[in-house]
């Protein structure tokens, strides 16, 4: 068949040829979109099967870690109880008590677990830190840790366990010499005329 009897048999074609044609190519550009959101939803089952596969060997060991914390706890009890000054069969058990202590911080911060013990002055940080008391200060501004009652524990950046810290009311600090310092100063919300 040459070309003029193609264009010949195109042109002979009525309006009801072209509408199947037409049906024809929107059906399969409804399967060529179905195919492809196939496509791209088993790469995003793939990479989040991968992440979550990857989350739980970096964190299987955080329960067996949050386990350990407790000797950790114990261990440091224990050391902070022992006489400094001890002789004989005490300080080899003192000196004990100390390698046991290294060891286990050692073997903690080789698998990633690092501990959290802020320092006087450090700002509180509420993902790392759990405040149990507020309290005035002279020493630290307010808002800041005044002091760490249990240290914290974090595995690869993910906290195990906050640090239990006292922290520093608001107004408080070397310069303002206590929230209540000034006269008249009634308190917050107190109401003068109730």
């Amino acid at each position: 068949m040459g070309e003029s009897a193609i264009d010949a048999a195109a042109e002979g074609a009525d309006d009801g040829d072209m509408a199947v044609v037409d049906a024809l190519i929107a059906e399969r550009d409804q399967w060529k979109d179905r195919a492809l959101r196939a496509v791209a939803d088993a790469e995003n089952i793939k990479r989040r099967a991968e992440t979550q596969a990857n989350d739980a060997r970096a964190y299987a060991i955080q329960r067996f870690a949050k386990d350990l914390l407790g000797v950790a706890d114990t261990l440091e009890r224990g050391l902070a109880t022992a006489p400094k000054d001890a002789e004989g069969p005490a300080a080899a058990m003192v000196t004990g008590l100390e390698l046991t202590q290294k060891s286990l911080l050692s073997a903690f911060e080789s698998n990633g677990l690092t501990r959290v013990a802020p320092e006087p002055g450090e700002a509180f940080d509420p993902h790392l830190h759990q405040a149990v008391m507020e309290q005035p200060s002279d020493s630290v501004p307010g808002g800041t840790v005044i002091q760490t009652l249990q240290p914290g524990y974090a595995l690869f950046g993910r906290t195990v366990r906050a640090a239990m810290v006292v922290v520093a009311a608001k107004g408080s600090g070397p310069a303002s010499g206590g929230a209540y310092s000034e006269a008249n100063t009634t308190g917050g919300n107190f109401d003068a005329k109730a």
